[in-house]
């Protein structure tokens, strides 16, 4: 029993988030029920209850369920691509040729992509299905955007503008990386993206 002096855990001040951190631990928690293998659509009721809040508490950070994946595709886009940016400027320093660096961008970004399973359903589209066309349509512009740094990586230094070779390569080169994804995500994340990859970028690369 209590002593009088020693207040309950119920009268407790409830500990005061720092601003933007609810919205994290949204953002978190959804990435988190993605990652459960062969999940339904989820629905903000779920996302509530997972979380421990009113669904009124999701709608003071996000307007809709389209913006909590939109913020999480943000999230991608900004992690690989700062990647993807520090290769491409690293590599005359590191001595990194064309070849060198679309296989260094590659193997970052399918790593990301494991350490992050729930991101990867969203890359790939499975976790967007059901959702806003819209959300599609951005995953669809993040690879376009992917294989046009794949194109400047392999363009001839004395050309203005990637060969037909490069640009060949660098289409092949993304359908494998989104193909691996899609694997890694049917599979329910048991067999790795990364498995061989090695080993088949440089078939492809062979240029």
């Amino acid at each position: 029993m209590e002593s009088a002096d020693q207040p309950s855990a119920e009268n407790e001040p409830r500990k005061r988030l720092k601003p933007g951190e609810r919205r994290l631990q949204i953002l978190q928690g959804l990435a988190a029920m993605l990652e459960q293998p062969g999940a339904d659509r989820i629905t903000t009721a779920a996302l509530a209850a997972h979380l421990g809040v009113s669904e009124a508490a999701l709608y003071r950070h996000f307007a809709s369920k389209a913006q909590m994946f939109e913020a999480l595709i943000d999230y991608i886009e900004t992690s690989t691509f700062t990647l993807v940016n520090q290769v491409q400027d690293r590599a005359a320093a590191q001595g990194l040729n064309g070849v060198q660096q679309v296989q260094l961008i590659a193997t970052l970004t399918v790593e990301f992509a494991e350490k992050n399973p729930g991101m990867c359903r969203v890359m790939v589209g499975d976790a967007l299905v059901l959702e806003h066309a819209r959300l599609q349509e951005r995953m669809n512009l993040y690879f376009d955007k992917l294989e046009s740094s794949f194109k400047q990586c392999l363009r001839d230094i004395n050309s203005p503008t990637p060969t037909v070779a490069a640009n060949t390569c660098a289409s092949a080169v993304t359908a494998l990386l989104m193909g691996r994804l899609q694997r890694y995500v049917r599979s329910g994340f048991k067999r790795p993206a990364s498995q061989q990859l090695k080993e088949s970028l440089a078939l492809m690369l062979s240029i």
